[in-house]
């Protein structure tokens, strides 16, 4: 297998050769000042060992950035954050941070949305998937996998379409190809140079597991129950969603991999 660390995670106990590994949890975030601290203590409650968090904040309005700003002072050597000056993209905030986390020395970096829908206590089950696979998606479509029912019918007509059009169009071979819930091996993302990737919104997503799956690279499924943000709004908009359509066949014909 291609890219994938020489390393093995040891079970429950996630170190590397004696030492924990240093596991690096990217949380872009965008108006969700309500929300973050909740991610937050989750995150820290985990039996991971060198844990990290880092929040990538888009000079959020509602005062984010302050709130991510008082949690690494609270708690300075698990909680750090990124902030920027535009608000361009989910992908352009995860490239920043996944960015910033490799040259910190992170063994693993994990994908999480800040809105409380991947459920954090799942790291440990993605850890050890990790031993396996160069990405571990968390996933809402292998068994065991669900979405919250408060979840509008058209929203999960969509997110099934979605993965179905995927998948037709570029053979990934994953059940939940659009997840955003994913846990990396730190040699898989340079693998795959995760800095040159341009596309954003949740096509994103698709192309960095493209280039893994073109690469040779083997992607592993864990299940989760998503859930519906209870604070907040979504940031799903119509621009996110025709670049999402597009981006397959921009893949498929010859875009940069």
């Amino acid at each position: 297998m291609l890219g994938v660390q020489s390393w093995v995670l040891r079970a429950g106990t996630g170190e590397q050769g004696g030492r924990p590994l240093r596991v690096t949890v990217v949380v872009p975030t965008y108006n969700e000042r309500e929300n973050l601290p909740v991610a937050v203590e989750r995150l820290t409650a985990l039996p991971v060992p060198d844990l990290h968090v880092l929040v990538v904040d888009d000079s959020s309005p509602d005062g984010t950035g302050e709130v991510a700003d008082k949690l690494a002072a609270e708690l300075p050597n698990v909680v750090g954050v990124l902030h920027r000056t535009e608000k361009d993209g989910l992908g352009r905030a995860y490239v920043a941070g996944i960015t910033r986390a490799l040259d910190e020395g992170a063994d693993v970096v994990i994908q999480m949305d800040a809105d409380l829908s991947h459920p954090a206590e799942v790291i440990p089950a993605m850890l050890e998937k990790l031993t396996d696979a160069g990405v571990v998606l968390g996933s809402r479509y292998v068994p065991g996998g669900s979405t919250a029912e408060e979840w509008k019918w058209y929203r999960k007509a969509l997110s099934a379409w979605a993965n179905f059009y995927v998948n037709l169009i570029l053979r990934i071979g994953v059940k939940d190809a659009t997840a955003g819930f994913k846990a990396w091996q730190a040699d898989t993302l340079r693998t795959i140079d995760v800095a040159s990737i341009r596309s954003n919104g949740y096509s994103f997503q698709v192309e960095m597991n493209y280039r893994t799956v073109k690469k040779g690279i083997a992607i592993a499924e864990v299940p989760i129950r998503f859930e519906e943000r209870t604070v907040g709004a979504s940031k799903m908009s119509l621009k996110v969603q025709l670049e999402s359509a597009l981006m397959p066949w921009k893949l498929l014909f010859g875009r940069s991999v």
